[in-house]
């Protein structure tokens, strides 16, 4: 398995496997507070599609810097200015790249720090055990932003809060640190 890891060519994530199959997924774009981008979104399809064919037992799945994820990578979005169809195909590799994690057949652990916001929540949410350190807060800023959250968020954030907990942190932005996202069930 460990020469496979190596055959994988991605720039947003780093791998990295120990000899009983748990493979380090690594959010490596910490100078942008590892939001994501179309080619991050296209490298998680890959590896979540890849790992649990290739033998994976369990992924952790965390970032570098001091921000899990903080969503979307708004300088992208606006710059692409795509057309509403060319979002919701975006919107659709979103929910890919979260479904194989889901439902892939291999645990995944998320190991949650700083900003989990967004996106991050959303993909935070893919993941079948989360943990977080004390420096975590979640979020859904998306709606102050005039966005939707179009990676998942009304569905596998309501798995986890509620429909109505979910509504308020989509209208409100509402942000949760560590403590209260563990006893709302985030």
């Amino acid at each position: 398995m460990l020469e496979k890891i190596d055959s994988f060519e991605i720039e947003n994530l780093m791998l990295s496997a120990d000899e009983n199959g748990i493979v380090q997924v690594v959010l490596s774009r910490a100078k942008k507070r590892n939001a994501l981008n179309a080619q991050t979104i296209e490298e998680l399809i890959e590896v979540f599609s890849r790992l649990p064919r290739m033998g994976a037992r369990a992924i952790v799945l965390k970032a570098e810097g001091d921000h899990f994820c903080a969503g979307l990578d708004l300088i992208e979005h606006h710059n692409e200015q795509r057309r509403p169809e060319e979002f919701m195909h975006v919107c659709l590799r979103w929910h890919e790249a979260f479904n194989k994690m889901e439902y892939g057949g291999v645990p995944i652990i998320a190991a949650l720090k700083g900003a989990v916001v967004g996106g991050g929540l959303e993909l935070a949410s893919s993941a079948h055990v989360r943990v977080a350190d004390q420096s975590t807060y979640f979020a859904l800023p998306e709606g102050q932003r005039g966005l939707f959250t179009g990676g998942g968020a009304t569905i596998r954030v309501a798995d986890l809060v509620g429909k109505a907990r979910m509504i308020d942190m989509m209208l409100t932005g509402r942000v949760y640190k560590q403590q209260e996202a563990v006893d709302v069930g985030l």
